[in-house]
């Protein structure tokens, strides 16, 4: 499971440092230095699944790693009400309604994989 989410998150880093332009136009207008934030979490996500999967600080990867998936909410949600077309991603409800009804699963799944929390199976 750590593998799985870190690769997640490292496809996520890719497009937040190739095309930064395609995802400012999700980001909420209230965020401040919306291109450097979107830069800065690009590298926020190589660092983090780095130290998911070796395991240097991997406790720490997950809790910011689940921290970041509540953080990126509002731009899921402002991605699907506002219809807003990414490459690659489909714009319909049948994309965004489990995506935004499944990133709580997103932050349980790094507190998981990085072995902060075992529930609801135990090691």
């Amino acid at each position: 499971m750590r593998w799985i989410i870190a690769a997640f998150y490292t496809a996520a880093a890719i497009a937040h440092l190739v095309a930064p332009d395609k995802l400012l136009s999700i980001t909420p207008s209230w965020v401040p230095f919306a291109p450097q934030v979107i830069f800065l979490t690009g590298l926020f996500e190589i660092a983090a699944s780095a130290a998911l999967v070796t395991g240097t600080l991997r406790s720490w990867a997950g809790i910011a790693m689940a921290v970041y998936a509540v953080c990126v909410w509002p731009a899921n949600i402002k991605h699907a009400v506002d219809g807003i077309d990414l490459p690659y991603i489909t714009n319909s409800w049948l994309y965004h309604g489990p995506r935004i009804a499944l990133q709580p699963v997103i932050a349980w799944w790094a507190l998981y994989g990085a072995g902060v929390i075992n529930w609801p199976w135990r090691r």
